[in-house]
């Protein structure tokens, strides 16, 4: 049987940060964030709001879009590099509080693609017949590891949760093909440091990664099921930032009007983009029954992950 997404959901914590905020926190301009970013402002979860809380309320969204009740979930991924504790992980208290009383539960670290790998182990458990539900978030509490003294990563980030609802669906929709990789020695790159527990990145040559491997997955995947670039109908890349961004739409081809752009209202949400993007898109009626849809994401680690799926059940 086929995997794919029946169902899907998402939450922004309620306060927003806008570059005009950033003005004020360090030596920035709206000017120079939203001509190098494409962010115009982010959502900044409150100190009595973890990561657990963001998830749940995603998770919520996408049960009941799915119509698929809590009980009857199989398992349950949660991509997050952001934890509320080390253990236990989000997935198993997101389990308690949903009432998923028969689902298993992990949590998959991979930075910025953690949704892609949550999404593709999904697919395994699906089409091996183990299991018939499964939920996979992409959550991220990135505030709390921001340092918010370094102008050049503190007006990227954002926090939100995106979820989807994975189950068995016709033979010719769901995931028809998908590309994961790693590249350990760009670890260095884009870490969270030991001392301190903050976020750093070499903002170039995360970029010089991303420029080259989100077009190139991007197309993989198109090719893996015997299509080309002019095939596909929309794009969700990962929303870290719109040059990347529109590097991989203008090597598909596809439309502007077809690329979630997500990231000028969230800014760079990590695991939680890709999700958070297709949930709106889903839910803004966007993404029509039959369409060709590439999902595409990188993260630190280096990390990277790309999907094509035919949407519908």
């Amino acid at each position: 049987m086929n995997a794919g997404i029946i169902g899907t959901g998402h939450y922004v914590p309620e306060k927003v940060l806008t570059n005009h905020d950033m003005e004020k926190i360090v030596d920035t301009s709206d000017e120079w964030i939203r001509t190098r970013t494409g962010i115009e402002e982010r959502r900044i979860a409150s100190d009595d709001m973890d990561t657990s809380d963001l998830a749940f309320r995603a998770a919520e969204d996408a049960l009941k879009d799915a119509d698929v009740k809590a009980e009857d979930l199989d398992m349950i991924l949660v991509a997050t590099v952001t934890p509320d504790q080390p253990f236990p992980s989000v997935s198993n208290m997101l389990q308690h509080r949903l009432g998923a009383t028969k689902a298993a539960s992990m949590d998959v670290a991979a930075a910025c693609s953690g949704f892609m790998y949550g999404l593709i182990t999904a697919k395994q458990f699906i089409e091996n017949g183990a299991y018939e539900n499964v939920l996979v978030i992409g959550v991220e509490k990135l505030s709390k590891i921001t340092n918010w003294e370094d102008r050049n990563t503190c007006v990227l980030f954002g926090d939100a949760a995106g979820a989807a609802v994975v189950g068995p669906v016709s033979d010719d929709k769901g995931i028809l093909s998908f590309e994961l990789g790693s590249e350990g020695s760009g670890g260095p790159h884009l870490y969270q440091g030991k001392e301190d527990d903050l976020l750093y990145m070499n903002g170039r040559e995360v970029f010089k990664f991303a420029v080259r491997q989100m077009p190139e997955s991007s197309v993989n995947v198109v090719k893996k099921i015997g299509l080309s670039e002019q095939d596909v109908d929309y794009l969700i890349p990962h929303q870290a930032n719109i040059r990347i961004m529109e590097a991989a739409r203008q090597r598909l081809g596809v439309p502007e009007e077809k690329m979630a752009t997500a990231v000028k209202r969230y800014g760079n949400t990590s695991s939680a983009s890709i999700p958070l993007a297709l949930s709106e898109e889903v839910k803004a009626g966007k993404i029509k029954e039959n369409d060709l849809v590439v999902l595409v994401g990188f993260g630190g680690g280096l990390t990277w992950g790309a999907v094509a799926l035919r949407w519908g059940k």
